[in-house]
């Protein structure tokens, strides 16, 4: 079963960004609307603070 986190934040380039995290098999990666994909994690927490650490940029 797929499971998705959302998060919703804005960077400093005044666009709205939306990520979530995608589960393939025993990874975990975050991705985000502007086209970012962060590496394959075996821990759901990395995969958000990847997330958290794109948005924050």
């Amino acid at each position: 079963m797929t499971q998705q986190d959302r998060s919703v934040s804005s960077p400093g380039d005044g666009e709205t960004h939306t990520t979530t995290t995608v589960e393939r098999g025993p990874f975990c990666l975050a991705r985000c609307t502007c086209g970012w994909h962060g590496p394959a994690r075996r821990a759901r927490s990395l995969a958000r603070a990847d997330a958290a650490g794109h948005t924050r940029t």
